[in-house]
């Protein structure tokens, strides 16, 4: 019961820290500027925490924590409908592309470390 509370608590603070990030990137970089930001640098950390052999409570914090709380779709998916047909298109296809490079980068770097 006791470690359960604990992973809990990690988990929760690591997303704490995520949710705070990403509101602090939003703000600065605009939307939907902000959330591709984001989700690019999100996905490319969780890719390296991936390829490490890292302890859970890292992984627990960080992984599971920040990363899932810093990326965003509900966002993504709001902000794409608003920019309408063409720019939303446009900017899920630059999301996905980006995004899926950067976690490509992330595993491969992650491996390498």
């Amino acid at each position: 019961m006791q470690e359960r509370a604990v992973t809990v608590g990690v988990v929760a603070v690591g997303g704490a820290f995520g949710a705070l990030t990403r509101h602090s990137l939003s703000v600065a970089g605009g939307t939907p500027e902000g959330t591709l930001a984001a989700n690019v640098v999100g996905s490319l950390l969780l890719g390296l925490l991936a390829a490490r052999a890292l302890p859970d409570s890292v992984q627990l914090f960080a992984a599971t924590g920040f990363c899932s709380s810093f990326t965003t779709y509900s966002t993504f998916a709001v902000e794409t409908v608003s920019l309408g047909p063409r720019l939303g298109a446009l900017y899920v296809a630059v999301t996905y592309t980006v995004g899926l490079l950067a976690a490509t980068v992330g595993v491969a770097g992650g491996r390498r470390v």
